[in-house]
């Protein structure tokens, strides 16, 4: 099973005044009280507290995703951190948040129905804690990430299965994440597997209940492929101190993360929102049991089915 150790690109904000921000869209860190106001411009005014102050973020100009192209650029915001001043002169604002009846997301603090029946959302939650387990021991890494996003239609979206590798040795799970019926993938990662285009996006998976203690804990993230948007993940021991892991002093090798059930959350290509879902953690495989070979021979069918190259190997 190809596996990946990629770590989490953190990517700095430009937390000045105008800009442009990278698509799929963090505005701001450990921000509370967020609301927002939308108008029929496609615009929206972010309204949010850090610690004790008050900030509003003016963000416009995207919505959607493109498809992946290679050398185009993906749907981005511009973001004016002034709430309108340094762009437009003036930091009025008409509008309203309206009652939101879209899709079903995941660490929502605020949602609104724009007039023009567009959605737009603001999402909050740990994505730079550390793979493989471990409890943040940064200020950095116990950062909860405020991202937004605008749409219309579908969002992104998760087929999911699991089973076993290496003659039923190691538990996987894998899947495909696809945008309106077509893969999500980029062009490019670093050494380590995080995207380095607008196109790429990474899937981050938590383990419940599981060797690294109680609760939900960061077991890894890892690309969708390119060209079949499909991922795989066996989940076998690691060593934190290769492949690019942060992790503390004195740490030492971590893993199988193996556990009850398993979140996987997928940054939404473009402007669109982050999506997630759950797949039930398995038992050791016994190949004696009619049920687990069955199901591990649907499991393999419906890998196969997506035609990936880098998903083949190991399969029981």
């Amino acid at each position: 099973m190809h596996r990946f150790a990629a770590t989490i690109a953190v990517v700095a904000a430009a937390l000045g005044l105008a800009g442009t921000a990278s698509a799929s869209q963090l505005i701001a860190r450990n921000a509370t009280g967020v609301k927002i106001a939308v108008n029929g411009k496609g615009e929206a005014l972010i309204t949010y507290h850090l610690g004790a102050r008050v900030r509003r973020v003016l963000v416009w100009g995207a919505i959607n995703a493109r498809p992946p192209a290679e050398g185009t650029r993906q749907v981005e915001f511009k973001v004016d951190y002034s709430g309108g001043w340094q762009s437009r002169k003036t930091t009025k604002f008409s509008g309203a948040c309206g009652r939101y009846d879209g899709p079903a997301l995941p660490n929502v603090v605020a949602a609104c129905k724009a007039p023009d029946g567009t959605y737009w959302a603001a999402q909050s939650w740990g994505r730079p804690l550390p793979n493989l387990g471990f409890t943040p021991w940064t200020a950095e890494l116990r950062q909860q990430w405020l991202e937004v996003s605008h749409w219309s239609g579908e969002v992104a979206t998760f087929e999911i299965g699991s089973g076993w590798v290496y003659g039923g040795r190691f538990q996987q799970v894998f899947g495909r994440l696809t945008y309106q019926g077509e893969p999500v993938y980029g062009f490019g990662t670093t050494r380590f597997g995080a995207p380095t285009d607008g196109f790429g996006r990474l899937v981050y998976l938590d383990t419940y209940n599981s060797m690294y203690g109680p609760g939900w804990k960061r077991e890894n993230s890892f690309v969708p492929h390119n060209p079949t948007g499909v991922f795989c993940y066996g989940f076998y021991s690691f060593d934190p101190t290769k492949g690019g892991y942060k992790h503390p002093a004195g740490a030492t090798r971590r893993g199988p993360g193996t556990g009850e059930k398993y979140r996987l959350t997928a940054s939404g290509p473009g402007v669109t929102p982050n999506v997630e879902t759950i797949v039930e953690g398995l038992h050791p495989y016994d190949r004696s049991n009619p049920n687990d070979v069955a199901f591990q021979q649907q499991s393999t069918e419906l890998l196969l089915s997506w035609n990936d190259r880098l998903c083949g190997a190991g399969l029981s």
